[in-house]
């Protein structure tokens, strides 16, 4: 009986409880699933701005009313690409050279900076804008496109209307020009305001915008919510002879 009592109690006594986990290394197991979860985000968040699309702040009044200053718009990087480029679109380009002035950077202290930066980079926040600009496709390659004094735009011969155009006023720079090949004539929505292709006549590329500047076509307004739309490609210049789209 003693004997067995003795294997009872050694039984008894090799049954060991688990340890419990310890605080610690549960708040380490988790601080290491958050940077995973967020280095995997900046990642897709990247790899999202490099090939699919990019968010851009509107500095100016050149767009008004369809952009107005301060609104933020996604663009689309498969136009030009997969998808081709029409008359009426709204692109964003890089500057070809000389188009806009030097600014001056948003005061944001060493920190700030670099962190807007990083952001930006990756895509988290839109670009500033500070070295590209945003107009609407007026002439694809091969195109004429004539601006008359009275602020009638032909293209190819036929006279386009066009509803989104903020000023109908008397243009002060007009126009009679033939799209090279590989590049775009662009015009602002508010004419009055607008230092389009119009103006940069005597800058690099005779005010054309080469294709290979275009970052992409703006199809939607994103920010602030109120200005919320659809950037869609309209009808007006289905009327116009020649190739809606760029090959």
């Amino acid at each position: 009986m003693t004997g067995e009592r003795d294997a009872e109690e050694g039984t008894t006594r090799s049954v060991r409880t688990p340890p419990r986990r310890s605080a610690v290394g549960g708040v380490l197991a988790a601080v290491k699933e958050v940077v995973l979860v967020v280095a995997v985000a900046l990642v897709v968040s990247l790899v999202v701005k490099t090939f699919l699309l990019q968010a851009f702040f509107i500095p100016s009044q050149s767009m008004e009313t369809t952009l107005d200053i301060g609104d933020r718009v996604i663009v689309s990087k498969l136009t030009p690409g997969p998808f081709d480029l029409h008359r009426g679109d709204v692109v964003v380009f890089a500057d070809p050279g000389g188009w806009l002035s030097e600014t001056a950077p948003t005061p944001r202290g060493p920190v700030g900076t670099a962190v807007a930066k990083a952001l930006t980079f990756v895509g988290l926040l839109p670009e500033e804008s500070d070295d590209h600009l945003i107009k609407r496709v007026v002439g694809l390659p091969g195109d004429r496109v004539v601006c008359a004094p009275d602020g009638t735009v032909t293209v190819n011969g036929t006279a386009v209307e066009e509803p989104y155009v903020s000023s109908t006023s008397p243009l002060e720079t007009t126009c009679d020009v033939t799209v090279p090949a590989g590049d775009l004539w662009v015009m602002g929505d508010n004419r009055a305001e607008s230092a389009d292709s119009r103006y940069n006549q005597d800058k690099p590329y005779d005010g054309f915008v080469p294709i290979d500047l275009v970052v992409g076509r703006a199809y939607a307004v994103v920010w602030p919510l109120s200005h919320w739309t659809w950037l869609s490609t309209p009808s007006d210049f289905d009327q116009v002879s020649g190739e809606r789209g760029t090959t």
